[in-house]
C-alpha cells in the first residue's frame, strides 16, 4: 500500500483518536498509559506531538517529551503507535521524521529514545553508549540522536520524565 501522509501536530480535538490508535496498536500494554501520563506531566510538549492522518482519520501518533541527559535538555521520541490496518505503510516513518524535523525548527538538540534497534537507524539514531550517553538500564535499545550535525551530543546520564514511570 503507498500512500502519501499527512502530518501535523496534534490538535485538542485529536484526542479521542490518538487514545485509540494507543490502544489498538498496543493493546492493554503499558505504553497507552504512558502516553496519558506525559500528556499530564511537565514533560508534554504539545507542539511536538505528531499525527498522520488518512482522509482526516488519525492513523499514527508520535511525541517528544522533555527529559534531561545530564542537566542538558533533551528530547524522548515515544511511544509510536499505528492503527494495525495501517502499520507498514510508512504512516509511523512519516509521524516520526514530522515530529523529529518540528524538533529540529523549535531549536532542540539531542533526542532519546528506547526503542527497536533494527527500526531506528533509518532516522539517524545509533546506540547511546556511541556519545557516552547511559540510562538507568543500557542496551541496545538505548538510541541517541542529534538534530544538530555541528553540535555534538551531551554525555551523562538519562533522566526520563517521571511519565516514563512504569
Amino acid at each position: 500500500m503507498s500512500i502519501t501522509w499527512t502530518t501535523r501536530a496534534e490538535t485538542g480535538a485529536d484526542l479521542a483518536a490518538i487514545d485509540a490508535v494507543n490502544f489498538h496498536a498496543f493493546g492493554r500494554r503499558y505504553e497507552p498509559d504512558i502516553v496519558i501520563r506525559l500528556r499530564a506531566s511537565t514533560a508534554w510538549l504539545p507542539a511536538l506531538s505528531y499525527v498522520a492522518t488518512r482522509d482526516d482519520e488519525v492513523v499514527a501518533h508520535a511525541l517528544l517529551s522533555r527529559c534531561h541527559i545530564d542537566e542538558s535538555p533533551a528530547l524522548v521520541l515515544g511511544p509510536v503507535a499505528v492503527l494495525p490496518a495501517y502499520q507498514r505503510t510508512g504512516a509511523g516513518s512519516a509521524t516520526i521524521r514530522a515530529a523529529l524535523d518540528a524538533a529540529r525548527d523549535a531549536g532542540e538538540h539531542a533526542v532519546v529514545l528506547l526503542g527497536h534497534p533494527e527500526y531506528y537507524p533509518r532516522f539517524g539514531f545509533r546506540p547511546a553508549t556511541e556519545f557516552g550517553i547511559h540510562g538507568e538500564h543500557d542496551g541496545p535499545a538505548q538510541m541517541a540522536l542529534g538534530l544538530d550535525p555541528g553540535r555534538p551530543l551531551p554525555r551523562g546520564t538519562i533522566h526520563y520524565p517521571s511519565g516514563w514511570d512504569a
